[in-house]
């Protein structure tokens, strides 16, 4: 078990906090506010790289001698980044896409150590839905459940059903990978 009270999660991802819980990691909660914008021609990749290594950078210039771990999930299906929906009707939108098909969803994790070295990874996951109903989609579409996540699902929720397969960490489709996160605290001397 990891214990140490200097971590900093620059997120207020309530998903993210009960995953670092569940392992065991101590940590305070400290919210980048970052304007989370797509550069012209950047990939879906280099998007989820630099928003976490921002949110990291942001949190760490507050607090000198602590290590701060920022992370951002994206969904990609096809040639499409589908990012937290605007309402119910975007939502919608994104889950058609995703109905019957395969997707992938990555997450960038980055880490800034009290010496202020940078390490920024990700992983990524294929999920599998089977095809889905209008009408279920559309119920699940207006609940309050897909408004604040990538790709509009939240596979620990009520998308749990509709997952026929997962190729890779499911804790990384929830939001944020503990085993490479504990790999890269152990590299970074978190102890």
């Amino acid at each position: 078990m990891l214990a140490n009270q200097e971590l900093i999660l620059a997120s207020s991802s309530p998903r993210r906090q009960e995953l670092l819980r569940q392992a065991g990691i101590s940590f305070e909660v400290h919210p980048a506010n970052i304007l989370e914008v797509r550069s012209a021609g950047e990939s879906p990749l280099d998007y989820a790289r630099r928003l976490a290594q921002e949110k990291a950078l942001a949190v760490a210039k507050k607090f000198s001698g602590r290590f701060v771990l920022g992370a951002d999930t994206i969904v990609v299906a096809g040639d499409q980044l589908l990012e937290k929906p605007s309402d119910a009707e975007d939502a919608a939108r994104m889950l058609r896409l995703l109905s019957g098909r395969g997707h992938e969803v990555t997450t960038a994790v980055s880490l800034v150590s009290p010496a202020r070295t940078v390490d920024t990874r990700h992983c990524t996951t294929q999920v599998f839905f089977r095809e889905l109903q209008e009408k279920e989609l559309l119920e699940y579409a207006a609940s309050a459940e897909p408004l604040d996540k990538a790709g509009a699902y939240a596979i620990q929720g009520g998308a749990a059903q509709w997952n026929v397969r997962l190729e890779g960490d499911y804790s990384n489709v929830v939001g944020l990978p503990l085993p490479l996160v504990g790999e890269m605290l152990r590299a970074n001397g978190f102890t």
